[in-house]
């Protein structure tokens, strides 16, 4: 129970002052966070997290002001994380407009400060945020008690 709620003041923390747009893509960042498998045996720690969210970060922020510029991470692990993190971004991105970078950029840096945060908490688990995002992402799947009504479809066709 004191898991729960601290976690629920962790995510509530990270999620303070963000807009619509911006708490939908922490969603979609945590949500790809707590699912992540790197194609390899090297896990990824809070640390390489926080490396990789603040490259990218820089990166967008970068481009908001109409520059190209590319920020690499500094460790391996890091790296594919944020060639794996650039692609689903790029999907949410389609469509989005040029607002989409900025919103982009402040998501990613409270990513990363969360990372480093978390482990104040949690000084002994290099992956403090990874499994939080894991217990807090996490669907069980469960009886439907609710019945919900389908709808019918709304196309007229002669």
């Amino acid at each position: 129970m004191r898991q729960q709620q601290r976690d629920a003041g962790l995510i509530t923390r990270f999620m303070r002052d963000l807009s619509q747009r911006q708490s939908e893509l922490l969603f979609l960042i945590s949500a790809f966070l707590a699912r992540y498998q790197p194609p390899d045996l090297h896990a990824p720690i809070d640390d390489d997290v926080a490396d990789a969210t603040g490259s990218l970060a820089a990166t967008f922020e970068t481009a908001s002001r109409g520059l190209i510029y590319d920020h690499r991470p500094a460790s391996v692990p890091a790296g594919r994380l944020v060639t794996e993190l650039k692609a689903v971004l790029a999907e949410a991105a389609q469509g989005a407009g040029s607002a989409f970078e900025r919103d982009a950029a402040v998501v990613l840096r409270r990513v990363e400060d969360a990372a480093r945060d978390v482990r104040t908490v949690d000084q002994d688990n290099r992956r403090a945020l990874l499994d939080l995002l894991r217990r807090v992402m996490q669907q069980e799947p469960g009886p439907s008690t609710v019945d919900v009504p389908q709808e019918r479809s709304r196309l007229i066709v002669p």
